[in-house]
């Protein structure tokens, strides 16, 4: 089946972004379409870029980078939770995107963020990330606001009007990722060839 990855995109003390993720979490696993799994990037505690060689050439040599890279590998598509820090999304976030390369391509994203002016900003520099990665964005998206949509700008209270945006946004990232699904397989077979000969 569809293997969908929420990636929790903060790794902050008192971060908001874990109750979102796991609100989103709670919606997506209630599908028959798919199955979904959060994966928390404070997990995978991923120092700033150390690895000598390409993300594009798949050969790692550290360790965190082969966890990392066999977790991403699992999944047809992701839902990025994302806060809005100055504009952009947050660094651990770019961080983690920046890693890898052949476990995003030919897979299915959408975005879920969070911020002062609903984390729009954030978003909009995501997708010109993702569409380096070859990741494939939909259109919807979910923005929640801190003013409306939190208590006190720390506890998540989301109403109900933010429920068809989720099931909109789900819709068309599970669609797109079955689409999607003999491309990103048939990428990575061909992957595998090129580290046996960059290995070499």
């Amino acid at each position: 089946m569809t293997k969908i990855a929420i990636i929790l995109g903060s790794t902050r003390p008192g971060r908001n972004g874990e109750a979102v993720a796991k609100w989103v979490r709670d919606i997506a696993v209630k599908r028959d379409d798919a199955t979904f799994e959060l994966v928390d990037l404070a997990d995978f505690p991923l120092p700033h870029l150390d690895e000598p060689g390409s993300a594009a050439w798949g050969v790692y040599q550290n360790e965190h980078t082969k966890a990392w890279s066999a977790k991403i590998d699992e999944f047809d598509g992701f839902v990025f939770v994302t806060p809005e820090y100055n504009h952009s999304t947050s660094g651990v976030l770019k961080n983690a995107l920046d890693y890898l390369y052949k476990e995003w391509n030919n897979k299915a994203a959408a975005f879920v963020s969070y911020g002062g002016v609903g984390g729009a900003r954030a978003v909009e520099h995501l997708r010109l990330i993702a569409s380096e990665l070859q990741l494939a964005t939909v259109r919807a998206q979910v923005a929640i606001s801190l003013m409306t949509e939190f208590e006190n700008y720390t506890t998540f209270t989301p109403g109900d009007h933010l429920l068809p945006q989720v099931d909109t946004m789900l819709d068309q990232l599970v669609a797109w990722s079955k689409a999607l699904e003999p491309l990103h397989t048939a990428t990575t077979a061909d992957s595998d060839d090129v580290d046996e000969t960059v290995a070499a």
